[in-house]
């Protein structure tokens, strides 16, 4: 019984109902300048600049006087709906919406067709409740305080021509008797009638203002292409950082080993160092920039036309490298040629880490609709213990998947043999620059 008695007494208390009471008096107040400009148009083009207002004679409402006053309101309400299509309308009512009424509304797409058809019947339902509610409120409040004081003014007694809600139906003996009671009750039940119509506008909110299921659909799309994308440039890290750190090693290394036997070697091993870090800080900004939403470097990604460059910093590092591109890469699309570089990247990264100085043999063929990469080098005598979990060969399948290829690779008679096929149709091919045949 407690329970029942306080969830019926909640409405009284809660901040919410206040708030939401002056979200739609807000409302009232921003309907009445749309129905006062069209009653005062339509009545003087009804009238003709005929006698209106205080210096009028008192007649009888006419057809004519219903038939303008019906003409205002239908005015007044479509322009109430046309104010939708002024620009920020809708980011403006759902923010004052969810600041005073409360409810589970979420960020507001871009206006669209549907977006602003939703707005404005969001508008024309506020805006004329609101109204509704101003009405009631200012009669009910009056009369409710006219009631409780009844009393001690004196008030209705003898006085047929009283005007309310409830005192016309009630005698001049009850009115002094039964005026306070009844001036509560009439207040508890516009506060109630309030909070009812509060509720209600708040779960009308979310379908009126929010997004609707098509752009929740969108949303949802977006957030998981987003996140897609982001684990592509993860990848992109992992191939790209690690092939520069595994490259920058390897000639440090060596360059320590003959700095004072062959310093020759040592010096051209510490510009390799260099351009390498050069060339991986370039693409490191370009990731970044990426994350960060902002605009991206200009320096294009690395294609097929640039597998030259890789081979010949592969080899500055002291791999033996027997690469073969056969086929024209122009005609490769430009989704499928970066992924593939990055592929060739992976394998010959694996080969300098787990295998250096052994032979490396990097075959690409490219067809009309196909390619293929072919990568092998021996197994090292001992094998070398892993000194961290790597995410490369993983990457590779997720990169050829991704694209409806295949990919295989794993120890064969024994050799490190990489095997990835990837056949497109549909796609689009980009541009790349020239690019010539990668000899041993």
């Amino acid at each position: 019984m407690t329970t029942v008695i306080r969830r019926a007494l909640a409405p009284l208390h809660q901040p919410r109902t206040y708030t939401r009471w002056a979200y739609l008096i807000l409302g009232g107040a921003a309907f009445v300048p749309y129905l006062m400009a069209t009653l005062v148009i339509l009545f003087l083009l009804i009238y003709q600049g005929g006698p209106i207002g205080p210096t009028a004679p008192a007649t009888e409402p006419t057809t004519t006087d219903t038939i303008g006053l019906t003409a205002s309101l239908l005015t007044a309400l479509t322009l109430i709906a046309a104010t939708a299509l002024v620009p920020g309308t809708r980011a403006f009512v759902a923010h004052t919406t969810a600041t005073l009424l409360g409810g589970p509304l979420q960020d507001h797409p871009p206006s669209s067709e549907g977006g602003r058809a939703r707005t404005a019947g969001w508008l024309v339902v506020h805006l004329t409740l609101g109204f509704t509610v101003c009405l009631l409120t200012m009669v009910t409040l009056s009369e409710a305080a006219l009631l409780i004081l009844a009393p001690l003014t004196g008030w209705g007694a003898a006085d047929p021509d009283r005007q309310g809600l409830i005192a016309p139906l009630m005698t001049d003996e009850a009115i002094p008797r039964w005026g306070p009671l009844v001036g509560t009750a009439e207040t508890l039940t516009l506060l109630y009638l309030v909070a009812g119509l509060g509720a209600a506008l708040a779960r009308l909110a979310p379908r009126l203002l929010g997004p609707s299921p098509a752009e929740r659909l969108a949303a949802a799309q977006a957030r998981a292409d987003s996140l897609a994308e982001r684990n592509r440039l993860a990848r992109e890290l992992h191939d790209s950082i690690g092939h520069a750190l595994s490259v920058v090693a390897l000639q440090a290394g060596a360059a320590e080993r003959v700095i004072d036997a062959d310093p020759a070697f040592a010096r051209t091993a510490l510009a390799a160092i260099a351009d390498t870090a050069r060339t991986a800080t370039a693409e490191l900004d370009h990731v970044l920039g990426l994350l960060r939403e902002d605009r991206a470097p200009a320096a294009p990604p690395r294609t097929l036309a640039d597998l030259d460059a890789l081979v010949d910093a592969t080899r500055a590092a002291g791999a033996r490298v027997d690469a073969r591109l056969t086929g024209d890469p122009a005609r490769v699309p430009g989704v499928v040629s970066r992924e593939t570089y990055r592929v060739c990247q992976e394998a010959l990264t694996n080969a300098l880490r787990h295998a250096h100085g052994a032979p490396v043999t990097l075959t690409v063929r490219v067809d009309t609709e196909h390619l293929s990469v072919h990568a092998a080098n021996p197994l090292p005598a001992a094998p070398r213990r892993r000194t961290r979990g790597g995410r490369g060969l993983a990457g590779m399948g997720e990169r050829v998947h991704l694209l409806g290829g295949t990919l295989d690779a794993g120890p064969h008679d024994g050799h490190w043999r990489l095997a990835a096929h990837i056949t497109w149709k549909g796609h689009r091919a980009c541009p790349q620059s020239p690019s010539s045949t990668t000899r041993p």
